[in-house]
């Protein structure tokens, strides 16, 4: 029975995400043209091809994606650890509040920053008094008074959509610690720092990891972000994938981006879980 109950996932799997991922590789080395038809002619050059001339969106996508999750990491843990411990009856109203942006759609939530990043608005304008966006500006995350279009505005994009799915690996994580191993580690004078340091992040990587996961993976690959806050300088390779599909027709150099793409992340990935010393995943 439990081999019959696995069969529907499985089919779902085949057909839904096997078999596409085949047809992908098959049109990676194939030739020719729209009009006059793709030929499977195992065509290898293209992966080559491709990353020679879009390395940069490569290299773009990485840095946009590892500094996203780096953000989303530092404001997360703070406020898992604030509903795991120290939110009480306020939990469920907060873990509510954090999974909202989910309510609507993940366009729409997009949208939104272009008006909060707004030239003359708000938000620009404090910055300006506390002369941050000088600081960013000299480091080339933003141009002059401005925050659209630019760096800092695809990477808070990219931070604020990834967010909750940071936040609630980390709760589940440290939601499973047992407060009595922290009453222990006081009871042995260890400060909270050292109560923190060395029984509560330990305990709580695996949460740590999945969050770095769901996040990093899924913004390697996103063109929402930069397609609506930056410009053409701030393109990802998840642009250029899409270009090539719907724009430019060019189905063997897209489908070859793909898969470039997704060596890259799996070998990052690999190497990761490999250097965090965790195999359990929440």
């Amino acid at each position: 029975m439990p081999y019959w109950l696995l069969v529907p996932g499985l089919l779902w799997l085949i057909v839904f995400f096997a078999l596409p991922l085949v047809y992908q590789a098959s049109t990676s080395v194939q030739t020719g043209t729209l009009e006059k038809g793709f030929q499977v002619t195992w065509h290898f050059q293209t992966y080559w091809d491709a990353f020679k001339e879009y390395y940069p969106q490569f290299v773009r996508s990485l840095l946009y994606a590892g500094t996203a999750t780096v953000l989303c990491l530092l404001l997360g843990y703070p406020l898992a650890y604030l509903i795991a411990f120290k939110a009480g009856r306020w939990r469920n109203v907060i873990l509510v509040l954090v999974i909202a942006p989910f309510f609507t759609s993940f366009l729409i939530r997009t949208l939104a920053w272009k008006t909060i990043l707004a030239d003359g608005g708000p938000v620009v304008h404090a910055l300006n008094s506390l002369h941050v966006l000088d600081v960013t500006s000299w480091l080339g995350f933003t141009e002059g008074d401005r925050v659209l279009a630019t760096p800092m505005a695809v990477v808070c994009g990219l931070t604020y959509n990834f967010l909750p799915f940071m936040i609630l690996p980390l709760y589940t994580s440290l939601e499973r610690i047992d407060s009595r191993l922290h009453e222990a580690a006081g009871d042995l004078y260890a400060t909270p720092a050292t109560t923190f340091r060395k029984v509560t992040f330990p305990l709580s990587m695996p949460g740590v990891v999945s969050g770095t996961l769901l996040t990093f993976i899924p913004a390697s690959g996103d063109y929402v972000n930069a397609e609506l806050l930056g410009s053409t300088d701030q393109k990802m390779v998840g642009n250029v994938i899409q270009s090539q599909f719907l724009r430019v027709l060019d189905y063997p150099t897209a489908a070859a981006l793909s898969f470039i793409l997704m060596a890259i992340v799996l070998v990052m990935v690999t190497v990761y879980i490999r250097r965090a010393g965790t195999e359990d995943l929440v």
